[in-house]
């Protein structure tokens, strides 16, 4: 097993390399997007059980948005939704038998914690406009810019290590022990990793909601107390 910092690239697109994590993400993203439009196209007043799953998912997504954010949730569903259901994939994925998890790289974790450092920046100047947003760094006081600054950076930070380190060491232990006893001992280890990789991807979307959130609320109270005052 290569080291999860290092990536081999398989070929190359022009000048760009492509690994084997970034072919496993491309075709759980072609999953992803052709099984939405299969259950889409196929929407009925009587679902089956295929439409009934997504529909249990979606609701579980809702009720889990407003009662972290305490916000209506179809602004924040797809992003919410498709962050929870990539990673939780993405987790699985080690049941193929030779796919390693691209969450086991530190770039797609990086990536993922990115893409929530950019969605807090996204939603926040929705919610108050960039005035407000770039304002919100200064509560409670403005002597809280430099220290609200950082907390932005860090926080993102901490979504990648806590991705990358709880996946990673999943695949390390399960690949040892495979190495070591055989086929049929890991099954309970391999289970637990099931386990692990649910939470993970839990942890990271109710994280993400709760950075959301927090500026999105801190956004709109500063906008809405720049229009009273006007």
């Amino acid at each position: 097993m290569t080291s999860p910092l290092e990536s081999t690239a398989l070929f190359h697109l022009g000048p760009v390399p492509i690994t084997g994590a970034v072919l496993v993400t491309w075709a759980i993203m072609a999953l992803l997007v052709g099984g939405g439009l299969i259950v889409r196209l196929r929407l009925s007043p009587r679902p089956g059980r295929v439409q009934a799953v997504a529909e249990l998912l979606v609701d579980v997504m809702d009720d889990q948005i407003r009662e972290t954010m305490r916000v209506a949730p179809p602004r924040y569903r797809a992003f919410i939704g498709t962050l929870f259901v990539f990673i939780l994939t993405a987790n699985w994925s080690s049941l193929v038998p030779g796919v390693e998890p691209p969450t086991a790289k530190l770039e797609t974790d990086a990536a993922l914690a990115l893409l929530v450092f950019l969605s807090v920046i996204w939603f926040g100047v929705r919610a108050g406009g960039v005035g407000g947003y770039l304002a919100s760094f200064s509560t409670p006081n403005p002597v809280m810019i430099p220290l609200n600054v950082i907390e932005s950076v860090t926080r993102s930070f901490s979504l990648l290590v806590r991705l990358f380190g709880n996946v990673m060491s999943g695949v390390f232990v399960i690949g040892i022990v495979l190495s070591l006893a055989g086929l049929l001992v890991p099954i309970p280890l391999m289970a637990l990793d099931l386990l692990t990789g649910a939470v993970q991807a839990y942890i990271f979307a109710v994280l993400a909601m709760v950075f959301i959130a927090e500026t999105v609320g801190e956004a709109g109270h500063v906008s809405a107390k720049n229009e009273d005052r006007s």
